[in-house]
């Protein structure tokens, strides 16, 4: 399967030499110099990934792929010359399944995106019984759906992924390593810093008190362990 990539970016020359090298790699490329565009090519002809600058004249990335997020469920890998720590954190927060810094090396971004393709081709192993029961918490793997206390989790692709695999491990510590390999592929070498927004996310969503969290438990310097024994 060759998968399609659309490459978003304001830079001609960057634009086309990534068409370029992806196509030499076997990966068809699209392009776009905005945002508004790409949105219509996406209505017309969803690829499989989109590489997306923050930086777009109009409409920016962020306010973009929160666009993209509403109807469709594609990874998107921002790839900017915002480097800085909370740049890469917003980035990330706003639904970015990666991010990149410019300058890069192909071959390296090359790597993320076969990284992040391989992740949406086999996502969490979920197991053969259709549903999970872990104290109050439900998980409905043929709806991907999470409840808690019978109240339905909205919940992005990524963060059902996460729940899964903390509550799959229910009382067992799962080490920070092991948690980006399950949910973010074995072969993952970015920052771990997505693993920690995620999780931010996700006690957003399931905790009474997120800041004093009691279901998503952190074992300092260890990884994290969902705790089946709370109830509402």
């Amino acid at each position: 399967m060759a998968y399609k990539i659309l490459i978003v970016d304001d830079d001609v020359l960057l634009r086309r030499s990534l068409a370029f090298n992806f196509e030499k790699c076997g990966y068809p490329a699209n392009t776009a110099e905005n945002a508004e565009d790409a949105l219509a090519i996406i209505n017309i002809d969803p690829p499989d990934l989109i590489l997306l600058d923050i930086g777009l004249p109009g409409m920016d990335g962020l306010d973009a792929i929160s666009e993209i997020r509403n109807s469709k469920n594609i990874p998107v890998i921002f790839l900017t010359a915002r480097r800085s720590g909370s740049d890469q954190v917003t980035g990330l927060n706003a639904g970015a399944d990666d991010y990149i810094t410019k300058p890069f090396d192909f071959d390296v971004l090359l790597a993320h995106v076969k990284a992040v393709l391989r992740r949406r081709e086999n996502p969490v192993q979920e197991p053969e019984e259709n549903i999970l029961q872990v104290g109050d918490l439900k998980l409905d793997f043929p709806q991907h759906k999470a409840e808690i206390g019978g109240k339905e989790l909205e919940l992005s692709p990524k963060e059902f992924e996460l729940l899964t695999a903390l509550a799959l491990n229910a009382d067992h510590i799962i080490g920070t390593d092991n948690l980006l390999k399950r949910v973010w592929g074995a072969e993952y070498t970015g920052d771990p810093q997505v693993l920690y927004v995620h999780i931010r996310w996700l006690r957003s969503k399931i905790e009474e008190d997120p800041d004093h969290p009691k279901r998503i438990l952190t074992v300092r310097s260890v990884g994290y362990k969902f705790n089946s024994t709370l109830s509402e």
